[in-house]
C-alpha cells in the first residue's frame, strides 16, 4: 500500500518505520495461530483495564431477546472511561438494564460488564450495514 488516496494525514498514521498500523489488537496462540480481538480506537480503558468491546458484543449477542448491540465507552471522572451498551431488542422481547447487567455478570469479568444500557429500537449504521459507534454517546 502506498497510502490513501488524497488523505496524506491519514497514510502518515498508518504508514510509520515502513510498517502498515491497521489499528487491530491480535493475540497470537500458543500454536501460532493469529486471531483479531478488537480495533485499537474502540478500546476502553475503565479504571487502568484494558476492555475490548467485541468481547462483551459478542456475549450480549447470545441473549435471545438482543438483535443489535454497540458497546463504547464514555468518559467517567472516577474510572476514565465507563462501558455502556446500545441494544436493540427482537421485536416483542423485553429485557431490563438490570437484566442486561446481570447477564453479562455471569458471563465477564467484573470490570468488563457494562454499567450503562441504553435501549433503541435500532443502530445507526453506514451504506454497508456497519454499526456506527460514533454516532452513539
Amino acid at each position: 500500500m502506498k497510502g490513501y488516496l488524497n488523505r496524506p494525514d491519514a497514510t502518515k498514521e498508518a504508514l510509520r518505520g515502513g510498517w502498515f498500523h491497521s489499528g487491530d489488537i491480535g493475540m497470537r496462540s500458543s500454536e501460532g495461530y493469529f486471531t483479531i480481538v478488537d480495533r485499537k480506537k474502540d478500546m476502553i480503558l475503565r479504571g487502568g483495564f484494558n476492555v475490548y468491546p467485541r468481547e462483551i458484543e459478542e456475549v450480549l449477542y447470545g441473549h435471545d431477546a438482543i438483535t443489535e448491540v454497540a458497546v463504547i465507552g464514555i468518559p467517567d471522572a472516577e474510572k476514565g472511561e465507563e462501558v455502556k451498551a446500545v441494544i436493540a431488542l427482537a421485536p416483542g422481547a423485553e429485557l431490563s438494564a438490570e437484566g442486561v447487567i446481570a447477564f453479562c455478570k455471569e458471563r465477564l469479568a467484573a470490570y468488563k460488564y457494562p454499567r450503562i444500557v441504553e435501549f433503541r429500537d435500532s443502530l445507526p449504521k453506514g451504506s454497508t450495514g456497519k454499526i456506527l459507534k460514533r454516532e452513539l454517546s
